[in-house]
């Protein structure tokens, strides 16, 4: 049996979130408060993602003030820069950003930027995919400079329906692009946007040096409430070990995937057999009420 990462590691899962804003962009509420209600539903770890642009001043918002044993801010940021086939801007997280991070130059694109910031030594998210209905050929110019996809948005879920960002992912991986995936809730705290999405972690150490080593090295599945145990291949199939839920799938390239749906299931091993034309797939738990978890894409071949 092969345990996948981050199942495979020892030490606790940290729950964190890693888009998220405040008053120093357009959020309703002061950092300070912002930490505070993570801190309060239990949240590991918080990068404060404002909008990186100059009607904010460029904020890279700074709660490291608030940093104790059980709570690691980060600083980040939503960068912005032209632009999109749909959008004037691009919309990407750079969570791990120096303070000193130069300002968004007047000539400077998006993929560029990205480039700036993976080079600066943040993690790069390509945000919210469907909610500005980023096109795939936009996607393939980021290709080199994004670690990751947004899967889920919760904010963007709950105002406009549009907060699933799989067929970014998938279109990508379909192509042998190997990005991540992360979930976050994107809460303005303007509407019922907090709490709906977010990250489970291996790291380390809770500093935020090992947190965002973790985040590029993909130690983390994300969630909006199942908790996902294990994942391994073995002889007979893929297993994978959950809390209760509706249903467990793996998925590949294309339509190829299998699955197990059953009351309560916490526990399956899936077939692999239709899987086997796929060089990735993936694990998603579907919880009775309709909320996922889902692992990072798992690459066959190195």
């Amino acid at each position: 049996m092969t345990v996948l990462s981050p199942f495979d590691l020892e030490g606790p899962f940290l729950k964190g979130n890693i888009h998220t804003h405040s008053n120093r962009s357009d959020g309703a509420l002061p950092p300070e408060e912002v930490a505070q209600r993570y801190r309060a539903a239990g949240y590991d770890f918080l990068s404060i993602t404002d909008h990186y642009l100059d009607q904010f001043d460029f904020p890279i918002t700074d709660i490291d003030h608030l940093a104790t044993d059980r709570f690691t801010p980060i600083p980040g940021a939503e960068i912005h820069a032209p632009r999109t086939e749909m959008s004037a801007l691009w919309h990407l997280v750079a969570v791990g950003l120096p303070r000193d991070f130069a300002r968004t130059a007047p000539d400077e694109t998006g993929p560029e930027l990205a480039r700036r910031a993976q080079a600066a030594g943040a993690f790069v998210g390509i945000a919210h995919p469907a909610w500005y209905q980023l096109s795939f050929e936009d996607a393939l110019t980021l290709v080199d400079a994004a670690d990751a996809v947004e899967i889920y948005n919760h904010g963007c879920q709950v105002m406009h329906d549009k907060g699933d960002g799989a067929y970014m992912l998938d279109g990508l991986a379909d192509k042998c692009h190997r990005l991540l995936t992360y979930a976050c809730d994107d809460a303005h705290f303007k509407t019922p946007d907090f709490g709906g999405g977010w990250i489970m972690l291996k790291a380390a150490d809770r500093s935020p040096a090992a947190i965002v080593a973790a985040l590029k090295a993909g130690q983390f599945y994300s969630t909006q409430g199942p908790e996902i145990g294990t994942v391994a291949l073995t002889e007979a199939g893929l297993l994978v070990e959950c809390t209760p839920a509706a249903g467990i799938l793996v998925i590949g390239q294309g339509y190829q995937h299998s699955y197990r749906f059953e009351a309560g299931i916490s526990r399956a091993v899936l077939p692999m057999a239709g899987l086997e034309g796929s060089p990735w797939f993936r694990v998603i738990v579907l919880g009775s009420d309709g909320r996922r978890a889902w692992t990072n894409p798992v690459w066959r071949s190195r």
